[in-house]
C-alpha cells in the first residue's frame, strides 16, 4: 500500500471511516474505493480520519482502498463559468448529461474546459505586478472577463512580467503569462472553504435595487448587505428570490438550489434561458450561474455548495463587479450540517443541529461585503447574500432563523395568514426590519428626491394607524370613529392592494424602479392631502367612498407604463379634485 493510501474502516451514511497517515491534513479530499468517489477529511483520530462523501455510498465496502490527494477541495476558476449549471461540488450537469443522462459515480470534470477565447493583454513585458493584478481580457457572455494573477502568486511584493502572449485566440490551460518563472495561465484554482483575500472594505452606502416595491422602499438592503426570507410552506419564498435574481441591479447572479424540489429548479433552467436582462441586452442566464443540489442529490454535497457558490462569487468581486448570491434554502444547508454532525456522532445543540450552527453561518455571510480587491487598476466589488429560510411549521423561532435575523442586515418576514389571502409578496411589513435604512437614506435622497424618507415615513405611519384602527373597530364597531379615521383605515387599504402587493408575473408591474416607487407613493399621498381636505370642510366619508372608486382607479393606474404614469397620474388628481369639488358644491 502507497504512503497516501489507507483502508475502509467503516460506513455510516454518507460517513466513511479509514486508516490514515501523519501527514493527512483536515478538509483534505479523499478518493473512496474502488469507484474512487469524491471525499473530504472532516476529522482526525490519532491514525483514523472520518471521511464526507459527496456521492452516493451504496456498494462501499469495509476494507476498500482510499487515497488521499493531499489536495483541499476546490473549484477551477476561469472564463467559461457564466451560463453553466454546477452540482454541488463543481462539476458541470450539462457536459455530464452529454457523457450519460444520470451522474455517474465516481467522475469527476472541471468545472470549466479548455474552451478557445479571445485574450487581449493590458499588460506588457517588464512590468511588476503582484496577485490580483489585471493582466488581460476576455469577453464572456457579453462581460469583459478580467484575467488576473493568482492570490496565491508567491509575496506581497511586485514580480516582473518575463513574457506575457499577445493578442490572439488561447485555450483556457494555454499560459498567456510568465512571472518570475511562473506560469500563469487563464484559470485558476481556489479552496472553496478559505475566503479570498481583498484590499479593503467600504462603507455599504449603495442600495440593491430589487424591483420589488415593499423591499426597497420599507426595508431596502444596501449592495454588499445580507438578508434572510425566513417563511412557512406556501409562502412565495422562491417566486421572490427567483423575481429578485430577475430585476436585481447586479452585474451576475449566483443562484443555489440548495435541496428544495427539483421541480423549482427545473421552472429557473427552463424559464431564466428565454429572458432578456433589461440592463445588458443580453439573456438573462448569460449572468448567471446555477448550482443544483435539489432534494434528490446527495446531502453531503449541499454541505459544500454554498461555499462553492461564494467561492465563484468572490473571484467575480475582486473583478470589480456586483455579485448576489441566492440560496434556497439555507434551512436545508443547515438539515444537511445536521445529518452529517449525527453521523460522526457529534453532540448536539438545540433542535439536534450541531453547537458549530452559527459559527459557521456567520463564517459564510462574513464573506459579503462592498470591497476594494486586491490589485491593479483599483476597482470596487460586492457580494450580496440572499438566503430563504424554511422554517418547520413557519416557527420563526427555531434556531437556523433566529441565527439568521443575528447574521443577517435585512429580515424580509413572509406571512402564511397573507399568503392565503393571495397577497404577494407576502411580506409582515410589521415583523420585517433592515438595519440599513439610516445609511441609504442620503442616497436615496440625492438620487431619487428629497421627498423619499417623509413619504417613506407617511407610508409607515399610515399602515402603523391603520392596523390600530382595525383593531379599534373590531371592538367598537366603524360608528365609534372619526370621518378622519375612517378615511385612514381605507387608505392603509389602498396601500395594501395599491402598494405592497406586486404580481410577480406582469410585464409592468413585476419591476419596479425607484422613479416609479416614488411616483406611486407620491400618489396616495396627494390622494390623501385631497380627501382630507374635503373631509375637513365637511363632507361625510361615506360619501365619498360611496361615489369614488379608489381601488378600481389605482390599480388602473398601476398597471400604466413608466412613460405613461405621470401623464396618467396627473389626469387622476384633476379628476379627483374635480369629484371632490362637486362635493363640496351640494
Amino acid at each position: 500500500m502507497q504512503n497516501n493510501e489507507g483502508q475502509i474502516k467503516g460506513i455510516s451514511g454518507s460517513v466513511v471511516t479509514s486508516r490514515c497517515f501523519p501527514n493527512t491534513s483536515i478538509y483534505e479530499v479523499a478518493r473512496v474505493g474502488n469507484e474512487r468517489l469524491l471525499g473530504e477529511v472532516v476529522r482526525l483520530r490519532k491514525d483514523m480520519a472520518d471521511i464526507q462523501v459527496y456521492e452516493d455510498t451504496t456498494g462501499l465496502r469495509v476494507g476498500d482502498p482510499v487515497t488521499f490527494t493531499g489536495e483541499l477541495l476546490s473549484v477551477k476558476l476561469g472564463p467559461g463559468l457564466l451560463g453553466q449549471v454546477l452540482d454541488g461540488i463543481g462539476r458541470p450537469l450539462g457536459k455530464l448529461g452529454k457523457i450519460s443522462p444520470y451522474v455517474s459515480k465516481g467522475i469527476h470534470i472541471d468545472t470549466i474546459g479548455d474552451e478557445i477565447w479571445s485574450f487581449k493583454p493590458r499588460r506588457h513585458k517588464g512590468d511588476h505586478v503582484g496577485p490580483g493584478d489585471i493582466l488581460g481580457e476576455v469577453k464572456e457572455k457579453g462581460l469583459t472577463h478580467m484575467i488576473m494573477v493568482p492570490l496565491s502568486a508567491n509575496a506581497e511584493s511586485q514580480q516582473e512580467i518575463a513574457w506575457i502572449a499577445p493578442s490572439g485566440e488561447y485555450s483556457s490551460g494555454d499560459t498567456i503569462c510568465e512571472i518570475n518563472g511562473r506560469a500563469v495561465k487563464m484559470h485558476q484554482k481556489w479552496n472553496v472553504r478559505i475566503p479570498r483575500k481583498a484590499g479593503k472594505k467600504l462603507d455599504l452606502n449603495r442600495p440593491l435595487i430589487t424591483g420589488t416595491r415593499v423591499l426597497d422602499v420599507f426595508f431596502p438592503l444596501a449592495l454588499g448587505g445580507t438578508a434572510v426570507i425566513p417563511g412557512g410552506f406556501g409562502t412565495g419564498k422562491t417566486v421572490t428570490q427567483q423575481s429578485i435574481a430577475r430585476w436585481a441591479d447586479v452585474d451576475i447572479v449566483i443562484y443555489i438550489g440548495c435541496g428544495e424540489r427539483g421541480n423549482e429548479m427545473t421552472e429557473v433552467l427552463e424559464e431564466f434561458p428565454t429572458l432578456k436582462d433589461i440592463r445588458k441586452g443580453i439573456l438573462l442566464i448569460d449572468r448567471m450561474i446555477l448550482i443544483a443540489n435539489t432534494s434528490n442529490m446527495p446531502v453531503a454535497a449541499r454541505e459544500a455548495s454554498i461555499y462553492l457558490g461564494m467561492t465563484i462569487a468572490e473571484y467575480y468581486r475582486d473583478m470589480g463587479y456586483n455579485v448576489a448570491i441566492i440560496a434556497d434554502s439555507i434551512s436545508r444547508w443547515a438539515e444537511a450540517l445536521r445529518e452529517i454532525s449525527g453521523r460522526l456522532e457529534e453532540m448536539p445543540g438545540e433542535e439536534g443541529y450541531p453547537a458549530y450552527l452559527a459559527s459557521r453561518l456567520a463564517g459564510y455571510y462574513e464573506r459579503s461585503g462592498n470591497v476594494i480587491p486586491l490589485g491593479s487598476p483599483e476597482r470596487t466589488g460586492s457580494i450580496s447574500v440572499i438566503n430563504a429560510i424554511s422554517p418547520p411549521g413557519g416557527d420563526f423561532s427555531e434556531p437556523v432563523t433566529q441565527a439568521g435575523l443575528r447574521l443577517s442586515g435585512c429580515f424580509w418576514a413572509l406571512d402564511k395568514a397573507l399568503a392565503r389571502k393571495r397577497h404577494f409578496p407576502s411580506v409582515n411589513w410589521a415583523q420585517s426590519y433592515s438595519l440599513y435604512i439610516e445609511t441609504l437614506d442620503d442616497y436615496f435622497g440625492q438620487h431619487i428626491s428629497e421627498e423619499w424618507i417623509p413619504l417613506r415615513e407617511f407610508a409607515l405611519g399610515v399602515l402603523h394607524e391603520g392596523k390600530t384602527l382595525q383593531e379599534t373597530v373590531q371592538i367598537v364597531g366603524r360608528d365609534g370613529i372619526t370621518e378622519e379615521e375612517k378615511w385612514t383605515l381605507k387608505l392603509a387599504e389602498l396601500f395594501d392592494i395599491f402598494y405592497l402587493q406586486q404580481n410577480a408575473f406582469d410585464i409592468i408591474d413585476a419591476y419596479c424602479d425607484p422613479t416609479r416607487q416614488f411616483m406611486m407613493l407620491k400618489t396616495l399621498k396627494i390622494l390623501d392631502e385631497e380627501v382630507k381636505r374635503a373631509l375637513y370642510s365637511g363632507v361625510l366619508f361615506e360619501q365619498i367612498d360611496s361615489k369614488l372608486s379608489f381601488a378600481r382607479d389605482l390599480m388602473d393606474l398601476r398597471i400604466k407604463e413608466n412613460e405613461a404614469y405621470e401623464e396618467s397620474l396627473n389626469s387622476y388628481i384633476t379628476e379627483l379634485k374635480n369629484n371632490l369639488s362637486n362635493f363640496l358644491a351640494v
